[in-house]
């Protein structure tokens, strides 16, 4: 590599390691949710990022509540990014999220953002009820549209309207879950993609987040939530592995000991802390995907594969062909992009979504993916309160 090649490289690293610091440490300072202060992440060694437009999307950010997600994913640093506008129902977080991302405009709502005709694209932060709607009216003013997760909440109704409206508007839209793009599940899919398991026979998830009290949210939607309400950080270690589905499942769950699930303390009347769902796969395997609130220990997304041909924990594969982990790590961010929190996922999933509306094709988490993620658990918490009934799960598919 030429040494100015060399010195770019390693001036990337250095740059995006440090603003991953200086993030790290605001939250350190707050005691940062799970997950948040994980920005470990793999890299290919002697990569370089490589332009791929010479245009600029123009975004706009909606919601800096507890999580402040509108500035964590770093659409501010993207060099082909301009933050059009922000916008909180909060004045003072509305504020906050311009200052965190150097805009000066802001709306009072994501309804009053949305008519802005300078904006193309919406990230949504908001809260998880609101997520479907938020996304549609996006949509419905012709703009792209991501959110984080989940997709939908609780509804299957919600979840076949946001799949017509993303059919019927031609939009792009993009679930920005980050297990896609940990470490690990990168490094799965990029087997999976090259035939190296085989058939996947089966797969394991778990999302660990010890909540003994709930995390402070928009009008209390975190207190007492069924675990498989938010099951795509688990499920994502098989659809963002594969791209298949699951057709059918059996779930069963624990009655909490932890006051706010506990069904007479909750408006979902919900009275489990940890559900465990075993799912049947449309690649014909099997998986079991648990989601836990009220365990204390290691947390955080876990998962495992196992296919015909060998099988991944974490990032190494073992199995019958011998694959290199370093031709398994993720590619270079471009310079003063920070790889971000949830395993360093924040910068890619931002730089997914960007990259799919200026090359005009789909993104990798889109509609069917996050659909598909999202639902399972849905209907996993009916079976749960039906003591594990087998249920059918409605599938999205998204050409």
């Amino acid at each position: 590599m030429p040494e100015n090649s060399r010195r770019g490289f390693l001036r990337q690293i250095s740059l995006g390691a440090g603003l991953v610091g200086v993030g790290s440490k605001a939250l350190a300072a707050e005691k940062p949710i799970q997950g948040f202060d994980d920005t470990n992440t793999t890299l290919q060694k002697d990569a370089l990022w490589q332009p791929f437009s010479d245009r600029k999307l123009r975004v706009g950010l909606v919601g800096y509540g507890v999580c402040r997600f509108a500035a964590a994913f770093g659409f501010q640093h993207h060099p082909n990014v301009q933050i059009v506008a922000v916008s909180d129902l909060i004045p003072e977080r509305c504020r906050g999220l311009a200052k965190a991302v150097g805009c000066a405009k802001t709306y009072p709502s994501l309804e009053e953002l949305v008519k802005d005709d300078a904006i193309e694209a919406v990230f949504v932060a908001t809260d998880a009820p609101s997520h479907a709607r938020h996304c549609m009216e996006v949509m419905h003013h012709g703009k792209h549209a991501a959110s984080a997760v989940p997709s939908v909440f609780g509804s299957l109704a919600d979840a076949e309207q946001l799949y017509q409206t993303v059919k019927r508007t031609g939009k792009n839209y993009m679930l920005f879950e980050t297990t896609a793009f940990r470490p690990d599940c990168y490094a799965m899919r990029e087997v999976f993609n090259d035939g190296d398991f085989g058939r996947l026979v089966y797969s394991e998830g778990e999302y660990y987040h010890y909540m003994q009290k709930p995390i402070d949210s928009f009008k209390g939607w975190r207190i007492g939530l069924p675990p498989q309400f938010y099951p795509t950080h688990s499920n994502a270690y098989h659809t963002a592995v594969t791209g298949q589905s699951f057709t059918e499942v059996s779930c069963l769950g624990i009655p909490s000991i932890v006051k706010h699930l506990q069904p007479k303390n909750n408006a979902y009347k919900n009275p489990f802390g940890t559900e465990v769902a075993l799912f049947r796969t449309s690649g014909g395997g099997m998986a079991r995907m648990a989601v836990s609130w009220d365990t204390p220990g290691y947390h955080g997304e876990v998962g495992r594969v196992r296919g015909d041909l060998g099988a991944m924990t974490g990032t190494a594969f073992q199995g019958l062909k011998k694959i290199p982990a370093q031709s398994l790590a993720k590619p270079p961010l471009p310079l003063g992009v920070p790889a971000g929190g949830h395993g360093g996922s924040h910068g890619y999933l931002m730089d997914e979504f960007v990259r799919s509306i200026l090359l005009e094709r789909k993104p990798l988490v889109d509609i069917a993916w996050g659909l598909n993620m999202t639902v399972a658990g849905i209907v996993a918490h009916q079976s749960a309160l039906k003591n594990g009934e087998l249920l059918k799960i409605p599938q999205y598919h998204f050409a």
